[in-house]
Formats: structure tokens, sequence, C-alpha cells
């Protein structure tokens, strides 16, 4: 199998280099998102609450700076905007206005840390079936015109189609290379909605405790 596939052409050299980042990006977006993952977001968001409903909000913020995750990252940016806003005594509508703002723009933020490096995915699963392609008609072009050569001098088309079955060889380690990309980054994609939903509920939960309390 690994001859076929280093008779390949040299279409396999960028093939093998996307392989080798595509695993790279994989392993390091796995770590983050795991790490991510491993955080209980509804815990955190239960005692923020209870320190804002007790009027402790040095507490909230000393709750979110004690957590990692992005989650707890706008939480603490909305916190800080509101004890802010809230020692100049502005309106509620005023602070719901602008906490509201703050925390927008910083789950922009946060959103393109942790979706970072998966356009490389994107830009792989795209490339590589194309790579592959390629290389299967430049494959293809080189063993008709030897089919060309056979049969001026009567000579077998034999090695001729083992020409064409290495040229394909690029094709299906393109697809293989594609799916090596493509499949993880549906995975983190998911995983990336459900991190922004919980950012989408952090914020809305703020929003509603300054309505209900101010």
């Amino acid at each position: 199998m690994l001859v076929h596939i280093l008779k390949g052409g040299p279409m396999m050299i960028p093939l093998v280099i996307c392989s080798l980042i595509s695993l790279a990006v994989v392993y390091d977006r796995w770590a983050a998102f795991k790490k991510n993952r491993q955080i209980d977001t509804r815990s955190l968001r239960a005692k923020i609450l209870e320190h804002l409903e007790a009027n402790n909000v040095v507490g909230a913020i000393n709750e979110c700076e004690t957590n990692k995750g992005p989650v707890a990252a706008v939480l603490l940016a909305g916190l800080r905007s509101y004890s802010h806003l809230y020692s100049k005594g502005e309106s509620s509508e005023t602070m719901r206005l602008v906490v509201g703002q703050v925390m927008e723009e910083y789950s922009a933020q946060a959103m393109s840390v942790v979706n970072k490096r998966l356009d490389v995915l994107t830009t792989i699963g795209t490339a590589a079936p194309l790579l592959g392609m390629t290389g299967t008609v430049t494959g293809m072009i080189a063993s008709f015109a030897g089919l060309a050569d056979a049969g001026s001098i009567g000579g077998s088309g034999g090695q001729v189609a083992e020409g064409i079955a290495e040229a394909l060889v690029t094709t299906a380690v393109g697809l293989i290379v594609a799916l090596m990309a493509v499949i993880p980054q549906s995975v983190f994609n998911r995983w990336s909605d459900q991190i922004e939903l919980e950012l989408e509920e952090s914020s809305s939960e703020m929003v509603e405790f300054i309505l209900t309390y101010h």
C-alpha cells in the first residue's frame, strides 16, 4: 500500500503536507474544546446569579476570575461593566443597553478564539480532493502518452494500465485527507455552536437580572 502511495506522483507531496497540518489542527482544537467542555458553565452561571441577587458584585467578579473559558470571560466583561455603571448610579435602561453591548462584543471575540484555525480544516477539506484529482489527471495524461508510444512500437498497454491505476491513487488519498479534515470540523462546529448558545444565555441572564432588580 505504501509503495502505491509513494508512486502517486508529485501531487502526493502537498497531500501529505495537508494531512500533517490537518492532524496538527485537529489535535490542537480537540484539546482546546475538551478543556472547555470540562467547565461546568451552568453551575458557574448559577453562582454568579446568587452573588448578584445578594448584591455581591465583587464576589461574582471573583467567581469569574477563578474560572476559565469563554463563558467566564464574557460574564466577567459584563460584570465589570455593570459594576462600573452601578457605581455611577446609571439607570437600569442604560445599564441594560451598555452591558448587553459589551457582552455581545466580547462574545464575538471569544468565539473567534473558539473557532481559531477551523478555517484551515475547511480549506484542506476543499483543496485535498482537488489536489488528488489534479494528480490523477496529470498521471493519466502521462499514461495515455505512454499508450501512444506503446502503440507506435507494437508494445503492450499493460504498463499503461498500471500507470493509470497509480494515477488514481492521488484521488483516493485526496478524499481520505479531506475526510480527515471535514469530519472533525463537523464535530468542532457542533461544540462551537453549544458554546455560542451558552454565551447568548449568559448575556440574557445578565440583562434579565438588571431589568428585574433595578
